[in-house]
């Protein structure tokens, strides 16, 4: 997978509009390049935007043409916990979080009565539960995340902290521990937005969840081989 260009997309959260433009987007910039490329869904289709099941049937498209691969996130985790589980608990944190714009979304198209879960497309809940919580090329020394790693531990972190770390230890490069795990590793995740909705780039991470569901655009990093990254936004 080394000399693909990568299109690293940032948490989409149902953002159905912008996801049409930003694919639009990167097919244009294919084309342009004329090269071999692979987009990333860094996780975080669903939940908080409008539309979130049309979101996860553009990226089942994508994945199954061969066009994209995906990643699973937080809130991926959180939509299959809801339906799997019989506490109220865990169906109520997923809802306040975003999943009843889901559950709505699902509705609108499947209707249903009683239970949320009748909604749901089986197809989906199964891509969802599929999707791996990494992508590493090593040859480039990319990394697709959602959330980010434990430099102390990769490439053997949880699964846990790959979708749900906001640890300072990750964010600031200068306090990784110097492991010839980590030697020339670039970090590509999403999960947590800019405070600016722009992306932020340092030598070891990019984070291009640039708060597309709060009013910021949707981002998508270029990673072509040998080139510094650049950005793509909806």
């Amino acid at each position: 997978m080394s000399d693909l260009t990568y299109y690293a997309i940032g948490d989409v959260h149902g953002e159905i509009g912008k996801l049409d433009r930003l694919l639009e987007y990167i097919r244009e910039d294919a084309r342009r390049l004329a090269a071999a490329h692979r987009i990333v869904f860094l996780g975080d289709l669903v939940d908080r935007g409008p539309d979130s099941r049309a979101v996860v049937e553009r990226a089942m498209a994508a994945t199954a043409s061969g066009e994209a691969l995906a990643i699973r996130g937080n809130h991926e985790e959180l939509m299959l916990h809801a339906f799997d589980k019989t506490e109220s608990i865990g169906v109520y944190f997923w809802a306040e979080n975003g999943g009843d714009e889901t559950i709505l979304s699902y509705a609108r198209v499947n209707g249903y009565k009683d239970d949320f879960r009748d909604a749901i497309d089986r197809a989906h809940l199964h891509w969802l539960r599929a999707l791996p919580v990494t992508i590493h090329d090593q040859a480039r020394g990319l990394v697709f995340v959602h959330g980010g790693i434990d430099p102390q531990k990769f490439p053997h972190c949880s699964d846990e902290v790959r979708m749900w770390t906001r640890s300072p230890k990750f964010f600031d490069p200068g306090r990784w521990p110097k492991r010839p795990e980590l030697d020339g590793l670039v970090v590509v995740h999403g999960h947590t937005p800019t405070s600016n909705f722009e992306p932020h780039v340092n030598p070891r991470r990019i984070n291009v969840d640039t708060g597309a569901c709060f009013g910021g655009p949707l981002t998508a990093a270029v990673l072509a081989p040998g080139e510094k990254p650049r950005f793509l936004r909806a």
